[in-house]
């Protein structure tokens, strides 16, 4: 029997994140692993591009992968980019112990140029603008923008990097970024201006939920505030951004996925909201969702009618333009 055809197809560089917590010293990580973990838990079918070093090709953690579905070609690395990261109450501070090398394009199986849907997960800057032209022209294109935003050096604490444009960014469709990824002063101009009309805009904001841009020709057309979803602990805040980025897209590529009568491609903030509350209340990959507990954690919060209309100004802020 033949198997159903690859639905999304995610790439990046796994990572390697130092915990003292685990045998090994150090947890797999990476936006490429959660994003495949998440869309291929939520029932679509998976398959992923992932740079590895030769330890992190040994993780435990690809089985976990492999065992949900996700079919995993692995790039080898002379370096793969490793992380320290401290949570603090001001925040993440994070290390870079090495900072990886760039992953090159292999030859891609040929059935999963079929596949409607790609997204772009790096975690260390490793996916140059050559990477558009190995995303078909017809699929729908989700970005990560984060792992474009940090400039790395071995030893050293991880610093921003300011928005620039790019190729990915004007191919994508989908673009999410944390507004701890940017300046709070940053205006949202300055990061819609890089997309393309008719791209959707993801800006996460942590406790406070979070804003959908959608762009027309001339800018926004439409900005949706969505209200968090309540946790029940914080374990672990490590892809939580990563898990609602692959689980938006997921409710735009099978819309059924959010709901049995759902037949229209519309993103669905909530669902979303709900993949992203579930992953940080477990360790690493551990924590990321199935279908059914997100479709629990989205009833759960159905009475808040999270997702209202809002106008912002600022990254960070919630003001009249």
């Amino acid at each position: 029997m033949a198997r159903p055809r690859v639905e999304v197809v995610h790439v990046g560089s796994a990572c390697r994140d130092v915990v003292p917590e685990d045998p090994r010293g150090w947890r797999l990580g990476g936006g490429v692993t959660y994003a495949s973990l998440t869309t291929a838990r939520l029932g679509l079918r998976t398959a992923a591009i992932v740079g590895v070093d030769a330890i992190a090709a040994t993780a435990s953690e690809l089985d976990m992968l492999r065992d949900a579905g996700v079919d995993l070609l692995l790039v080898r690395l002379d370096e793969g980019p490793i992380f320290h990261n401290l949570e603090t109450p001001a925040g993440r501070v994070q290390t870079s112990v090495k900072t990886g090398v760039r992953l090159p394009i292999p030859a891609v199986p040929e059935s999963w140029h079929a596949a409607p849907g790609w997204s772009l997960v790096p975690v260390a800057g490793e996916l140059t603008d050559a990477w558009v032209e190995a995303v078909p022209a017809d699929a729908h294109l989700a970005v990560a923008w984060q792992g474009f935003l940090r400039d790395l050096a071995a030893g050293e604490q991880v610093r921003r990097r300011p928005p620039r444009a790019s190729a990915i960014l004007r191919r994508a469709d989908l673009v999410g970024v944390s507004h701890h990824d940017v300046p709070a002063e940053t205006p949202i101009s300055d990061l819609y201006r890089l997309l393309h009309p008719g791209a959707d805009l993801l800006i996460t904001q942590g406790a406070e939920g979070g804003l959908l841009i959608r762009l027309g020709a001339d800018g926004p057309v439409a900005s949706l505030r969505y209200l968090p979803t309540s946790t029940d602990r914080e374990t672990d805040p490590t892809g939580a951004g990563d898990t609602f980025l692959a689980a938006l897209q997921s409710s735009i590529l099978r819309p059924a996925v959010v709901g049995r009568n759902r037949t229209r491609h519309r993103l669905d903030l909530r669902f979303a909201a709900a993949a992203g509350s579930l992953v940080v209340e477990g360790p690493g990959l551990k924590g990321v969702p199935d279908r059914s507990a997100v479709l629990v954690r989205r009833a759960r919060e159905r009475i808040r009618r999270a997702v209202v209309p809002t106008e912002v100004s600022q990254v960070g802020a919630v003001e009249a333009p």
